[in-house]
């Protein structure tokens, strides 16, 4: 195969999409932290999707205009940081071959090589050992072999030989992974969709995943059904779709399907599950999502997960089939916006009470596409625009969405909830975007994070022996205790966070702990740090007991 057209290139995006939503749950499971939030596969996975559902809407015989379909499908579907750097990288394709009606070998190569050129460029501190690297070493291995293969099909196999070799040196680039036993997970994500591309140039089926296929088909059919029952968001009474798989491990509780399910039934509806003799796949609705794992870590290693808020969703998807009428109203326009991302609905109207304009749900588990976070924006009809992440892997989707907006926006890249509450009060409607984002990047500076949360797996960070299902304390993003008692993780994460310095102290605490255990905790700091002035709030969050930030 000397050349290749649009049509044939649209074979490979699907090809390649469809191996990566085969495989998202073993890329997720490659996340090397131990907390509930391993969604490198599912971000990658519904980055993918994107831009191959663009694609088979755009396909045309002209290889440029099919890549620029992908392009933008990417662009606006990427989540997280590895969709993200996925995006570049075919935002440079695209770009390189804009102009070309079919691809010869060395067009190819040349680029997948500017692909990774565009990557690099828009990361600001580029890491090795990740998919960049992946991506970087597959790159120069195609310029190599160009010069001499003239055949694509075989151009295309010695990329995904090196690769899936580079994949495998990842852990000598990045001590951590050596430390934990695994490779990179965005880089295999991207090895998976090079395996699809190849199965398309030789024209063979890549092996299903049934189990994951049919739950998910019926994961389908339940929210279409459901959809017909709601006219109204507050007619949903079980807020959270939750996802997760459970891998079974001796020694731990036996699963019994019929057991396991009537026990779930008492947390929401919608109920699915599918197991095998290794695993179970659990859909639910429920208001408790952290209840839910809670119950479901009995039977063994969680190994997926994710959770999204379907009021938030419900109008888009009745817009499907239902559209009530209502009075047609111009948007107000709003001289300045402040948008944030958060999870817990206590949370969201913290940050709204602190000047928030929208609030986006998502962070750890779901993050939100750049399009997401564009609609968003677009809702509140500003014409300024401050957006705040929240979470590391949101800030490239975030700054996605402000170049694309066509309004005045810019990104103040708050990692944690604690910096984002302190950017906002930061915020003056008098001062320009820069300034403000100069003004509240300053702001955050000076606040400390703290997290409680819990273990996924058994693994060893740091020198810090981690067991399955403990809590573990989080001091500014490093894994400082890990234990089975939650009190224990929370008290020693203050003890750990604040000193003598420490002016305020707020807590967050989540869906899972009662008003009195945060108010002890919070009596606790009280007569540890006397001179620190406390604040408590219920921010009704999935995953995450406790938040702490101190000032």
């Amino acid at each position: 195969m000397k050349s290749i057209n649009g049509i044939q290139f649209a074979d490979m995006v699907k090809m390649g999409a469809h191996h990566l939503f085969q495989n998202a749950d073993y890329v997720d499971a490659l996340n090397v932290f131990p907390v509930p939030d391993g969604d490198t596969g599912t971000n990658m996975n519904l980055s993918m999707s994107s831009g191959a559902k663009e694609t088979a809407a755009h396909t045309e015989e002209h290889i440029g205009k099919t890549a620029q379909a992908l392009s933008k499908g990417l662009l606006m579907g990427a989540r997280g940081n590895s969709g993200v750097i996925l995006s570049q990288l075919f935002r440079g394709f695209g770009k390189s071959v804009e102009q070309q009606s079919t691809l010869d070998a060395k067009q190819f190569a040349q680029a997948l090589n500017y692909g990774v050129e565009t990557a690099y460029k828009a990361v600001m501190k580029p890491v090795e050992g990740t998919i960049l690297t992946v991506a970087k070493d597959a790159a120069k291995k195609a310029v190599e072999v160009s010069g001499t293969e003239e055949d694509i099909c075989s151009l295309m196999e010695k990329v995904l030989i090196e690769a899936k070799a580079s994949l495998n040196r990842t852990p000598d680039l990045l001590p951590v992974l050596k430390e934990v036993g695994v490779v990179d997970s965005g880089g295999q994500g991207l090895v998976f969709v090079y395996e699809g591309f190849l199965a398309s140039l030789k024209g063979e089926e890549l092996p299903e995943k049934t189990v994951s296929t049919s739950m998910d088909d019926l994961v389908n059919a339940e929210h279409h059904k459901n959809v017909q029952g709601f006219m109204d968001t507050a007619d949903i009474e079980f807020g959270f779709c939750t996802e997760f798989m459970v891998r079974f491990e001796e020694g731990k509780k036996a699963f019994d399907e019929t057991a396991f399910r009537n026990d779930l039934s008492a947390y929401g509806d919608s109920l699915l599950v599918i197991s095998d003799d290794e695993i179970a796949k659990i859909h639910i609705h429920s208001e408790t999502p952290g209840e839910v794992l809670t119950y479901g870590q009995q039977f063994g290693d969680l190994i997926k997960i994710k959770i999204e808020n379907m009021r938030q969703q419900h109008t888009e998807i009745v817009g499907e089939g239902y559209t009530k009428e209502v009075p047609t109203q111009k948007a107000e326009v709003h001289p300045y916006a402040v948008v944030t991302v958060a999870m817990g609905e206590g949370i969201s109207e913290l940050l709204k009470s602190l000047g928030a304009s929208a609030v986006i749900e998502g962070g750890q588990t779901m993050n939100p596409s750049t399009e997401d976070i564009v609609k968003a924006i677009e809702a509140v009809g500003a014409e300024r625009v401050l957006i705040l992440p929240n979470n590391k892997n949101i800030i490239m989707a975030a700054e996605q969405a402000a170049e694309v907006l066509g309004i005045e926006a810019a990104v103040v890249p708050t990692k944690t909830l604690p910096q984002g509450m302190a950017a906002i009060l930061a915020f003056n409607a008098q001062a320009t975007v820069e300034e403000n984002k100069k003004n509240m990047t300053a702001a955050y500076a000076h606040v400390k994070t703290g997290q409680v949360t819990f273990a996924v797996r058994d693994t060893s960070i740091d020198g810090v022996e981690i067991k399955k299902d403990d809590f573990m304390a989080l001091a500014e993003g490093k894994i400082i205790l890990s234990t089975p008692s939650r009190e224990e993780a929370a008290t020693k994460l203050a003890q750990s966070l604040i000193d003598e310095n420490a002016e305020i102290v707020t807590i967050i605490y989540g869906e899972d702990v009662s008003d009195e255990e945060a108010s002890n905790f919070a009596a606790f700091i009280e007569e540890q740090f006397e001179d620190a002035e406390i604040e408590l709030y219920n921010g009704k969050q999935p995953l995450y007991p406790y938040i702490l930030s101190v000032e």
